[in-house]
């Protein structure tokens, strides 16, 4: 039998690149490794035809390779030899302006070009069925191949030890500012049940550089970030309520932002936990019992996938979400009157954010076996419609389908 040979062009080699190129191609190699012969190349010859004409299929994340212009270009070629092109993209290619590449995007016309890409593309790939609705105005021949998880990665097994507070959680980069500021008037109102809660912050980073502009003379120059002036030390401001709700030791710890644990830091509020590898990161789900979030509505948040929602229920985590976009998929609000009714999350609306967040928290505080449950149900939400075993199955069905 004659394999199908498919060539997949990621993105990057973290981030993205695991998600929605690497690992999904690598568990198609090993579950129907005689079917399809898989091939990963992050630089391939732009201007070989020989190499290209080994493939029947060729996949890439918004382009391929990082000239936009040069790659729609090959894409063409490649349609007009009979080699099938398929786009995967799993954010929207306009960023709202309060995101931290807006500008930069829009100057270069990044989003122009990845519209071209998916226009010209004989197939696209995504995350979710409100982002091929989407996506059809531009290709109709959309695809939704959802984000999913390997139970079996050891950083999905880590297990969580027990606690006398309630640990809330939120797990995330560094664009999500506006994001995470709707929580601020609830954790404000949360205060008084600061010796009940730790707030758990993770992804922490400090690195990074700023460039500074001369008014008078127009010299640019570029410097390291100082910690203080990152966007997650505004998040800690959040988190902390300016560093109210801990002692006044730990706060001293902190803002000297080096990684070393402090000694108590278990019986304060609020926990700091320091970004780690894509490969690795998922362990900080069992530093918390409760998931958070939080997202503005604008377009690219609708068009967002709903990892959050996969990971929180691999790691059977209650999850208090934005009803909004990706999380009105699968989740359904547990609660009515306030009272408890079958769903397997909380739901904020938007009109709601300066009062349902610390309102959804209270109820945990009161009920916590509620937080034991609702990880359950999300758990059999998630567990087998987001199985990196189960969404393969399905990958290998669209890609035979399209020959």
């Amino acid at each position: 039998m004659t394999k199908i040979k498919v060539l997949v062009i990621p993105s990057d080699r973290s981030g993205v690149g695991k998600f929605r190129s690497v690992d999904p191609h690598i568990f198609l190699q090993n579950l129907y490794g005689d079917e399809f012969h898989i091939d990963i190349v992050y630089d391939p010859p732009y201007d070989d035809m020989n190499f290209w004409k080994q493939y029947q299929i060729v996949s890439y994340h918004r382009s391929i390779g990082a000239d936009f212009e040069k790659a729609n270009a090959l894409i063409r070629i490649l349609n007009s030899i009979g080699i099938i092109t398929v786009c995967d993209i799993d954010d929207y290619w306009m960023p709202g302006k309060e995101h931290p590449i807006h500008d930069i995007i829009k100057f270069n016309k990044i989003n122009e070009k990845i519209v071209e890409n998916l226009r010209v593309s004989k197939y696209v790939t995504t995350t979710t069925t409100l982002f091929a609705d989407e996506i059809k105005k531009i290709n109709k021949n959309v695809f939704v191949i959802p984000n999913a998880i390997n139970p079996n990665e050891p950083q999905f097994k880590e297990p969580t030890l027990p606690s006398d507070r309630l640990r809330i959680g939120w797990l995330g980069v560094s664009s999500h500012f506006h994001d995470l500021d709707i929580l601020n008037p609830s954790f404000g109102k949360l205060v008084q049940h600061k010796d009940k809660l730790q707030y758990v912050l993770c992804g922490f980073d400090v690195r990074g550089t700023v460039t500074e502009i001369n008014s008078q003379t127009g010299e640019h120059t570029k410097r390291d970030i100082r910690p203080e002036e990152t966007v997650w030390a505004q998040y800690e401001k959040i988190f902390t309520q300016n560093y109210g709700n801990i002692s006044e030791e730990y706060k001293k710890h902190l803002v000297n932002y080096n990684t070393n644990s402090f000694p108590n830091e278990m019986a304060e509020s609020y926990l700091r936990v320091w970004t780690k590898p894509v490969t690795s990161y998922a362990k900080n789900y069992s530093k918390f019992d409760v998931s958070l979030s939080p997202i503005k509505n604008h377009m690219f948040n609708r068009m967002k996938s709903q990892l959050k929602v996969i990971e929180a229920g691999f790691y059977k985590k209650a999850l208090i979400a934005s009803n909004i976009g990706p999380y009105t998929l699968d989740l359904k609000h547990c609660l009515k009157n306030g009272e408890f009714v079958d769903g397997n999350a909380m739901l904020v609306d938007e009109v709601r954010n300066n009062s349902d967040w610390a309102k959804c928290i209270e109820k945990l505080i009161k009920n916590p076996n509620l937080v034991k449950d609702m990880g359950e149900r999300l758990y059999e939400t998630v567990k087998d419609k987001y199985d990196l075993n189960i969404v393969t199955k399905d990958r290998a069905e669209f890609y035979k389908s399209i020959l």
